[in-house]
């Protein structure tokens, strides 16, 4: 027997979660929505760290499901919900209602079981139950403390991701390879990479559908660690009984969050949720929103439009859920959601955007320290110079033995900081969002929104390694300091950047924690005013030329 690993990532824990449901993501709503029935506002605080909780896990906002009837549109995160109300398109923020085996803390014995004999779902097409799920073969199995192994496979082409589809008059179910191991280290040095090290991630549907006579799912995996996958889109014809297998290849390696389907039965464009993972982390911008149009001919190669925060409106950076409404389609992503008129969505004025935010009433004097762990405070705020609230950023312990720590929040005045730290041309420049400069700089994790460089709650990686999410600052990492932020969210505004140097004003800073309650909110997309081309993209012209 092969040991495959002795424990299952955080990743894959958390990304299981949210697997596909039952019941398609497309309607056509066409009853009436009533005011009445919009839920009551409430204050939704911040959750408060628990024990065993990492201190990033308070800002996880990534949507989970969606929930919906002719009055709400209900977004579920582990924590809040965030619901939108038809009738006078206005949010609320209530406390979170995901069911308890959508949450990761569910059982873990449980959870392992499900990774290797996952159990079949349901979905209905024409008053008859389809069940489907996707598997690894050969089959694994659960050894004491766990552990996942399986016998030793030598032929790359026997180890295999299989979806399993039980048909109204069978018992048995069908089954159809997706791909193959040999499959995964073709692709891998078709696009320059190494063949060896790769292994099959556990796979996972992340969401099943009817559209037009067919059945579609999409279908997603665990990465990181050298597992890996190939974003696959499989559909099943009732008629004829056969399945069809689609593998973009401008996805690549590419997670599939989510799958809605538009247009021409005969010519659908298929609108995706991407992401990417790593060794523990979760949550690695990839794509945005994706529109792929499949070429009649050959459906693995077509037209690939990628909406990102670098080249659109998208409000996040990585689109958790989708939810298709006429002609309407919500995206729904860990910083906020957009409403986009998909049959528009390269005109800016097609979408419609709010953002999460969290906001704490300001007391009467509110001492700022210009970095995290600074003795000496260097401004104030109060209500009577900067209004009633202040927005919060982030959370960051001062003493990881004690948990104690400051919250960052928005201040307009800003403070500047230079840092010997400079930029250089990005290394892997076609594994970058479309859109975004080949630059690789302190604040790589920002993007520019038309006048400073910001940065949504899911461009924040939710993980401690190498050192935590990573800002704006500069020094070592130890077990009861952390390293001294001025920024980790802040919007930065650049001064100067070379290849040995970065200079920024940021308009944040840090408060004690003690001093302030935030709530959860939701607050429009500001859009700016004149909008200014990215310095980055002249920058990356300017770098020496033996980086290039």
């Amino acid at each position: 027997m092969k040991i495959i690993m002795p424990f299952i990532s955080v990743a894959l824990l958390l990304t299981a979660c949210s697997a596909g449901d039952d019941a398609s993501s497309q309607v056509i709503n066409t009853i009436p929505a009533k005011v009445e029935n919009c839920p009551k506002a409430e204050v939704v605080y911040l959750t408060a760290l628990q024990p065993n909780q990492s201190f990033y896990d308070r800002f996880d906002f990534h949507t989970r499901n969606i929930v919906a009837d002719a009055d709400l549109i209900k977004f579920q995160t582990l924590n809040q919900d965030f619901v939108f109300c038809r009738s006078n398109n206005t949010w609320t923020v209530q406390p979170g209602t995901l069911p308890k085996e959508s949450q990761p803390e569910s059982n873990y014995e449980d959870f392992v079981q499900e990774l290797v004999n996952p159990k079949f779902k349901n979905i209905n097409f024409q008053g008859k139950n389809y069940q489907y799920r996707v598997v690894r073969e050969p089959k694994l199995n659960v050894g004491e403390n766990n552990i996942i192994s399986q016998p030793e496979v030598t032929d790359p082409t026997k180890d295999k991701v299989v979806f399993e589809l039980v048909t109204p008059n069978s018992k048995n179910p069908q089954q159809q390879t997706l791909y193959t191991l040999k499959d995964l280290q073709d692709a891998a040095v078709k696009a320059g990479y190494s063949a060896v090290g790769n292994q099959l991630g556990f796979p996972r549907i992340t969401s099943a559908m009817v559209y037009g006579e067919r059945l579609w799912w999409s279908v997603a995996f665990e990465q990181g660690e050298g597992n890996n996958g190939i974003a696959t889109i499989v559909s099943y014809d009732p008629k004829t009984d056969k399945f069809s297998v689609m593998q973009p290849e401008g996805l690549g390696f590419t997670q599939i969050t989510d799958l809605a389907i538009t247009g021409d039965v005969n010519s659908p464009t298929f609108w995706m949720g991407t992401n990417i993972s790593g060794e523990g982390n979760l949550y690695i911008p990839a794509q945005g929103l994706v529109a792929y149009r499949p070429n009649s001919q050959n459906p693995n190669s077509g037209t690939l439009t990628a909406y990102t925060v670098h080249n659109s409106p998208l409000v996040g950076a990585i689109p958790d859920k989708l939810r298709l409404e006429n002609d309407q389609l919500w995206v729904s992503t860990a910083n906020g959601v957009c409403q986009v008129k998909w049959q528009t969505a390269d005109n800016a004025d097609s979408w419609s955007c709010w953002r999460f935010a969290a906001m704490a009433k300001l007391p009467e004097n509110l001492p700022v320290y210009s970095a995290l762990t600074n003795k000496t405070a260097a401004a104030a705020l109060s209500p009577n110079n900067n209004g009633e609230t202040v927005e919060v950023l982030w959370w960051n312990p001062i003493n990881f033995q004690t948990q104690t720590g400051r919250y960052e929040v928005r201040y307009p005045q800003g403070f500047t900081v230079k840092l010997d730290e400079g930029a250089s041309l990005y290394e892997f420049q076609r594994l970058l969002p479309p859109g975004k400069p080949p630059v690789d700089w302190p604040g790589w994790q920002w993007h520019w929104n038309g006048e400073r460089f910001i940065r949504g709650w899911d461009e924040v990686s939710l993980n401690l390694v190498g050192g935590g999410p990573r800002g704006i600052g500069s020094g070592q990492l130890n077990l009861d300091v952390p390293i001294n932020w001025n920024a980790i969210r802040g919007d930065l505004e650049l001064l100067d950047l070379s290849s040995k140097s970065t200079h920024v004003k940021y308009y944040s800073g840090w408060v004690d924690e003690n001093k302030i309650q935030p709530y959860i909110t939701v607050v429009p997309q500001a859009k700016p005013h004149n909008p200014q081309p990215n310095p980055l993209a002249a920058i990356a012209k300017q770098l020496p030329s033996s980086q290039r």
